[in-house]
């Protein structure tokens, strides 16, 4: 069994500990390697490495900086094919994702790259006769990464690349259910020649070297995505540090289908909405708000399509939706649906765990539609993050909007209509951080703004120039002449 390490100050290195823990693949149980349990003092080590190297990196130009990236970029894209086939691996998603999995990082490095020669500033009119006033960015200086499986290279990809560019160095700590994803970008870190210490990735488990990296003295920025209960507690424990915190957390998205909607279409958006990735998105929709008008017709073609798809290993080219990651998680989606219909949702298709010859070794869920639930049960409340949704019928635009806005969580939603002034209306009364009009409610674009309101983020941006403000400070020059 191969053994891997965690990479501090350019070096491979085992855990301070001397353990490790094994990464699985979720279709089928088999051992990919094992990988260090990484406590405070492999965090002590990365963050005096990223420390000290953060003297040097600060002082390059932001062009030279960019260099580095577009290196990282070329070797990404080289090996592209043999790294999503590994992330397909060890996340269960299905192949084609996993390749934009991986082009989400190289566009993120390129994109950042471009970002090298502008960083923004401002420059502005002073209210003093002969001064010159304007303002900069600088860097923070040792930033904290804290990312999910989901995607295991994306996501840290939008966390390390924003942070190398504004001039920070960098301490990642992957998730445990898909270290092997990091390790490639270890690998083309080493590619590119970054210089020693300006990205450290330590691995292990949330409660040992996540929680060592959010109390790290040093670590001036924790930017964490993963679900809205971790994130509120890494929020408490930065407050009392006066550290920066930035979360993109969890999600209970809507599909909201007006009367007017293109039926064949919305059913189009709602299974990719609900079903891509097996529901493990924050993005993922738990709720179908359809009118009450066309609910029968939207049930009898959501239940067609949704019993073509074939659950099944992500790297089979006829498989539809993979694995759950883990058992836990898929025994709490098992256990949040037999809840439902105990509290008398009924049950559309789906509901179980798959048990098929092929499929007993692996963690498949069937895909589960759920009516005859009101917006206050849980179901439709809680992050299920599985391949699970409820239907919500409603009489009126007003009580379409109540319904989507009455929950803790405010990330995306998609609404299909045909009247350009509905779909307006809901654009800005909503409350999400992104919302979609007649297409799936997943994803994000690397060169718009994503993040959301309430319990699913904290006001910071990840994606286009937005994202910079994570990463730097703000000082203004005032000169007088």
């Amino acid at each position: 069994m191969e053994k891997y390490y965690n990479y501090i100050n350019a070096e491979w290195k085992e855990a301070v500990s001397g353990k490790y823990f094994k990464n699985f693949n979720p279709s089928n149980g088999v051992i990919l390697g094992e990988f260090p349990d990484s406590g405070k003092e492999d965090i002590a080590m990365a963050q005096e490495s990223a420390d000290e190297a953060f003297k040097g990196w600060r002082s390059l130009t932001g062009p030279a900086r960019s260099d580095y990236l577009l290196k990282i970029a070329e070797f990404l894209h080289t090996n592209k094919k043999e790294f999503a086939i590994e992330l397909c691996n060890e996340m269960g998603k299905v192949f084609d994702e996993c390749l934009g999995d991986v082009q989400e990082a190289i566009d993120m490095a390129v994109f950042c790259a471009g970002e090298g020669r502008r960083n923004l500033g401002m420059v502005s009119s002073s209210e003093h006769p002969h001064r010159f006033v304007s303002a900069f960015r600088q860097p923070m200086g040792v930033v904290g990464a804290i990312t999910p499986w989901n995607y295991p290279m994306a996501m840290p990809a939008w966390k390390i690349f924003p942070a190398l560019i504004t001039g920070n160095t960098v301490i990642l700590k992957p998730a445990e259910d898909t270290p092997l994803s990091a390790i490639n970008l270890a690998k083309a870190a080493e590619y590119a020649g970054l210089p020693k210490g300006v990205l450290n990735i330590v691995h292990g488990y949330g409660e040992n070297a996540g929680d060592a990296l959010v109390n790290q003295r040093g670590v001036k920025l924790i930017s964490f995505t993963g679900s809205t209960e971790v994130g509120m507690s890494i929020a408490e424990k930065c407050a009392h540090q006066n550290k920066r915190v930035a979360l993109e957390m969890g999600g209970k998205n809507a599909v909201i289908v007006l009367s007017d909607a293109d039926i064949d279409l919305a059913v189009k958006g709602i299974l990719k909405s609900v079903f891509a990735t097996s529901g493990q998105r924050c993005t993922s929709a738990g709720r179908i708000i359809v009118a009450n008008r066309i609910k029968r017709t939207l049930i009898k073609k959501l239940l067609q399509e949704a019993l073509k798809l074939k659950v099944g290993n992500g790297y089979d080219l006829d498989t539809d939706m993979g694995p759950i990651i883990n058992k836990e998680r898929l025994n709490k989606i098992n256990k949040d649906v037999i809840t439902a219909i105990k509290n008398g949702a009924e049950l559309i298709c789906g509901g179980k765990i798959a048990t098929e010859d092929e499929l007993h070794k692996g963690n498949f869920f069937e895909p589960t539609l759920l009516s005859n639930v009101s917006p206050e049960m849980e179901i439709a409340q809680k992050e299920t993050f599985g391949p699970v949704a409820v239907i919500l019928p409603f009489k009126n635009e007003k009580e379409a909007l109540e319904i989507a806005n009455n929950i803790p969580y405010g990330l995306t939603a998609a609404i299909f209509t045909k009247n350009i002034n509905k779909a307006m209306h809901f654009s800005h009364n909503v409350e999400v951080g992104s919302l979609f009009v007649n297409t799936a409610c997943v994803g994000a674009e690397i060169n718009i703004p994503f993040g959301g309101l309430k319990a699913s983020g904290n006001g910071f941006r990840e994606g286009a120039h937005h994202m910079l403000d994570i990463y730097t400070e703000w000082k203004s020059l005032s000169i007088q002449y």
